[in-house]
């Protein structure tokens, strides 16, 4: 079995991944797959919140134990038995900025896979020191560039 997870940014339609992971994966090994997968910088604190379906922050896993397990020890089977049904990945502590992982549903697991895995995606990286997310590709609307369609269209 894996689970199925759906990573957005608060407030930002464009962005979108769906990763598939073992329950057994521990948040450190899910945030060096997310780091990687991101082009996120190393060398950065980070840290994961599990949040309820009522969108209420349970618990806060970080590299050392802050009070509800540190992210080597605490799993995703551990996350949603405590009903745990987001994740927010923080990668900006310092703005605070964040992913929602969102549980979908469980999976089952293909012989020949690596877990975690990518499966589906939209919208460009986020920058990890930007203030913004900007997909500038994403937003522009092709019918605003249409060449006119006859003569008679075309300005003067």
């Amino acid at each position: 079995m894996v689970y199925k997870y759906k990573a957005s940014i608060a407030g930002n339609k464009i962005f979108m991944r769906e990763y598939e992971i073992k329950p057994e994966t521990t948040l450190y090994a899910l945030h060096i797959y997310l780091q990687n997968d991101l082009g996120f910088a190393p060398d950065q604190m980070v840290m994961f919140r599990g949040v309820d379906a009522k969108d209420k922050v349970k618990s806060e896993y970080g590299l050392f134990d802050l009070g509800d397990g540190s992210m080597d020890k605490v799993s995703l089977k551990i996350t949603h038995s405590r009903k745990e049904v987001k994740l927010q990945y923080v990668y900006d502590l310092f703005s605070g900025r964040f992913l929602t992982l969102e549980f979908v549903s469980e999976e089952e697991d293909l012989p020949r896979r690596s877990y975690p895995r990518l499966i589906a995606e939209r919208g460009k990286n986020p920058d990890q020191f930007s203030d913004n997310y900007d997909d500038f590709e994403q937003m522009i609307e092709f019918s605003d560039f249409e060449a006119p369609s006859s003569e008679n269209d075309a300005p003067e």
